[in-house]
């Protein structure tokens, strides 16, 4: 029988209840997937990433045909092409689906690849909805249409409203307040967080340690190192994961989500995000789960709504972002950086810098770092050091397990450089040394001090900090969440400045 549909699965889309499969036909259709060199040879990616990816590809695939389903499956040792469109092609002339089909996929650059090859090939591509998301691309730019800027806030209330989620018998926000993140930014005292709950460990499975000796072996010069893979990379490991997070640290979640250790990675953070990003978990499912804590009393209100917010507010907001803006907002560079790439230590870890030294030693043991570590050190240095955006969206998509194209482009460029002008942030997160220091133990062991702008012992975050609003004072002095910080610029003596100017200058051409 001829094939009636190919259905492609890309790595980001491993969820069995996608609307792809809604009228799948085991006797007419098949599942295509492929892992293919340039996803992962564009950018030169961490071992663990390209480890996370394959091996929960693997399992899908697996899982797809016990359940009965043909999947035409290509190892990269199978070396068919470099592309999705190299192979894919040769598999169309091979396979001569009428149709082909794929859930709306995450990356603006494949999708195009994808249609140019079907295109090619003269087969009809139909991109189906991906509901795995609460807000719909077409829903988002209904809601932004005719609005001056897109805040997170405002699109957050509207849509936990339109979901009925945390409300009470009235439709307000239950605790009678929206948001509560004046009550998730304590640091720890000076003996630190205490006794953590241990964190969840997946043991790789034989598919799994095939793929890490397959990278260890093939990509043995990428960064990163192997030795930490604890991820899950099956459904059924994913739930597992969420259910340890509900229990074992979402009580302390909110109140210490700002906060760093440097001798302790995870905290109270969930390191949902791959398996949510690859569709091994579903929004709903972790919001629900959250959310029934609370009403049972098991987590307090402002740890719930800290984890909805992030999930249900600041997760679909910078979908409908990235959407609503590309393919042009890839190309922004609103503080007219030059081309200015990441500090060597953003691939090795070797700095003397204490507070990114063990930020980088978290990224390159696990491919992973907590939304502080990437906004507030490694974000906020690479911001100051004037790094251009798509540089530093470069860096992050090749360093993170988490990063898709769809979510780290308005995070990167957007939140953390300001590459986007104000789209996504309606200021830039700068800040001096001082927030480390307070949020943090780093400053302790480290050799710099946070209070000095100028001498050998300066802070390096806090020299470039009053560089950097110096350099921009023209842009910033009219932004009202802005007036603090210029108002203690212009406090400045000349001579200071001066000499913040010129070791500015020194760091910038020779970072620590």
């Amino acid at each position: 029988m001829p094939m009636r549909r190919l259905c492609l699965v890309l790595g980001d889309q491993l969820d069995a209840s996608a609307a792809l499969f809604d009228d799948f036909d085991p006797n007419q259709d098949a599942v295509w997937m492929a892992e293919v060199e340039n996803e992962v040879e564009h950018v030169p990616c961490h071992k663990l990433r390209i480890a996370f990816f394959f091996s929960a590809m693997r399992h899908f695939r697996d899982e797809q045909r016990e359940a009965g389903r043909e999947v035409h499956y290509h190892e990269i040792e199978q070396e068919r092409g470099r592309t999705f469109a190299e192979v894919l092609a040769k598999d169309l002339k091979e396979l001569q689906p009428e149709e082909l089909a794929v859930t709306e996929p995450g990356d603006w650059r494949v999708r195009e690849e994808l249609r140019q090859t079907a295109e090619r090939a003269g087969v009809p591509l139909t991109i189906v909805p991906d509901r795995h998301f609460y807000c719909s691309v077409e829903d988002f730019r209904e809601w932004a249409s005719g609005r001056r800027s897109l805040v997170l806030e405002t699109f957050y209330r509207w849509l936990r409203g339109r979901e009925g989620v945390m409300l009470d018998e009235r439709g307000e926000p239950a605790g009678g307040q929206w948001n509560f993140d004046e009550d998730n930014r304590e640091s720890f005292g000076k003996d630190g967080p205490g006794k953590l709950p241990p964190s969840p460990r997946q043991e790789p499975d034989a598919v799994t340690q095939e793929v890490l000796e397959m990278v260890e072996k093939r990509f043995s010069s990428h960064p990163g190192r192997l030795e930490h893979f604890d991820l899950p990379v099956s459904r059924a490991g994913a739930k597992r994961w969420l259910a340890d997070f509900i229990e074992h640290r979402l009580p302390s979640f909110g109140r210490f989500q700002d906060a760093m250790w440097q001798e302790e990675p995870l905290l109270y953070h969930s390191r949902l995000s791959p398996l949510l990003n690859v569709k091994l978990l579903s929004p709903r499912e972790c919001v629900e789960a959250a959310v029934e804590a609370w009403r049972a009393g098991r987590s307090p209100i402002n740890s719930v709504e800290g984890f909805v917010r992030q999930i249900l507010g600041w997760r679909e907001f910078v979908r409908g972002i990235y959407w609503t803006f590309m393919p042009e907002y890839i190309e922004r560079n609103a503080l007219e950086c030059e081309d200015v790439d990441v500090p060597q230590s953003y691939w090795d870890g070797e700095t003397e810098m204490e507070c990114v030294r063990r930020a980088m030693r978290n990224v390159l043991d696990n491919a992973y770092a907590h939304h502080i570590q990437r906004l507030m050190v490694l974000g906020l240095y690479a911001q100051l050091l004037g790094v251009h955006p798509r540089k530093f969206h470069d860096w992050h998509m090749a360093m993170y397990a988490d990063a898709i194209d769809w979510v780290s482009l308005p995070n990167t460029l957007g939140m953390s450089q300001y590459g986007d002008g104000g789209v996504v942030g309606t200021k830039p997160y700068c800040a001096s040394g001082a927030y480390i220091s307070r949020m943090s133990d780093a400053c302790k062991s480290c050799r710099f001090d946070p209070k000095d702008a100028t001498g050998d012992r300066a802070c390096p975050i806090t020299t470039l900090y009053w560089d950097f609003l110096d350099r921009h004072r023209e842009r910033f002095v009219h932004n009202r969440r802005m007036g603090f910080q210029i108002k203690n610029l212009e406090r400045k003596k000349a001579a200071d400045m001066r000499a913040i100017r010129e070791r500015a200058a020194k760091l910038k051409a020779e970072p620590v």
